[in-house]
């Protein structure tokens, strides 16, 4: 089994011990799926998401074509945000869901699984057809978009070019190098990569701790660890970090702002977010729930992301997304991503990058 595939079925497994024991308040069997998905939808739903899932363009067309439906949305900055807001009575009927984040609503039975039936595009879409990823014939949750990190470098700066995470730690740029600094997962998993670790996201203590010292050792060579898209952005504009781990999506944000830059996916593999929408466990509007999901994985919705620099997970986008756009889009690029999930020691990592941040 690739482990790269396989550590998706992490979080399914949780989800399947949570399923023997949900309470009367709540379900997490899996959502029915209505009998017609086309079905224009009425009533009220309730979506709690990540705001740039959420926008008017992403949101407006779905409104147009469920004229009797009332669409009321929250967003949420993390997905521990979303799952303290619903233990604690916030209804919602689609969440959406990150891989690297998703123990904290499976842990709490905040989720129902997708099921496949329902979702008209579900074995087009990137990731569904592992097996890891489906539950009872469904999944955890439709993936509809990914970031995969890769490394970017300023192209006037750097004319050789840079290729690899390990690129990130070499002396010739220190003083010159970001690493990622908003949680501890990306950066320790990109400096597990860099040394040759295989599977970054189920290291053993000795490896964390390999790891952990190489961090500690070239500390130095890191001008900033980027808490935010934005910061990167200004970083590069100001010349002051040459060379960084990225996605897609930060990188287009940096050629608008006029920033030579070029995106490279790493030699060793790159790392990548994997999110998408899923039911609440308290959802009352299950069939307006997949009407939004069917929506979202449709190729004009995907070609909307496409644009705003994410890689899709349904191929039938490309044909719509801008040719300036494709190669960041291509899902193709998912197919040796590894899939970022909540590590099983992710205490230790918590510990070990805040030492590395402290310096």
């Amino acid at each position: 089994m690739n482990p790269r595939i396989a550590l998706l079925g992490t979080v399914l497994a949780s989800l399947a011990i949570m399923l023997s024991a949900c309470g009367s308040s709540s379900d997490t069997g899996i959502a029915t799926a209505p009998g017609n998905p086309d079905q224009p939808a009425t009533g009220t739903l309730r979506v709690f998401a990540y705001e740039d899932s959420v926008t008017p363009e992403m949101m407006d067309p779905f409104r147009q074509q469920n004229p009797e439906l009332d669409v009321k949305i929250a967003t949420f900055d993390s997905n521990s945000e979303a799952a303290a807001k619903m233990a604690g009575g916030f209804q919602a009927d689609v969440v959406e869901v990150c891989l690297d984040e998703a123990d904290s609503l499976t842990g709490r039975n905040l989720l129902r699984p997708v099921d496949s039936a329902g979702v008209n595009a579900w074995d087009q879409l990137a990731l569904t057809g592992s097996a890891d990823l489906e539950f009872e014939g469904g999944g955890l949750f439709a993936p509809l978009s990914a970031g995969p990190l890769g490394v970017i470098y300023n192209t006037e700066e750097v004319p050789e070019g840079i290729d690899s995470y390990a690129d990130l730690y070499d002396p010739e740029f220190a003083g010159r190098a970001s690493l990622s600094g908003d949680y501890a997962l990306p950066p320790i998993a990109v400096t597990a990569l860099s040394l040759g670790i295989e599977d970054p996201m189920n290291m053993t203590k000795e490896e964390l701790d390999q790891v952990s010292e190489y961090m500690m050792e070239n500390r130095d060579q890191f001008r900033s660890l980027s808490r935010s898209d934005s910061d990167l952005v200004n970083l590069f504009k100001t010349g002051e970090v040459v060379v960084a781990d990225a996605n897609t999506a930060v990188a287009q944000r940096m050629r608008e702002a006029g920033v030579p830059i070029e995106w490279v996916e790493p030699a060793e593999g790159a790392i990548s977010w994997v999110c998408g929408f899923g039911i609440g466990s308290k959802a009352e509007n299950t069939d307006a729930a997949y009407r939004l999901i069917n929506w979202q994985a449709s190729p004009e919705a995907q070609a909307i992301r496409g644009k705003n620099g994410y890689v899709v997970t349904n191929p039938a986008a490309l044909e719509r997304i801008p040719q300036r756009y494709q190669a960041t889009s291509d899902p193709a690029a998912l197919k040796s991503a590894i899939p970022m999930s909540n590590p099983p020691n992710f205490d230790q990592w918590e510990r070990s990058f805040q030492s590395f941040q402290a310096g």
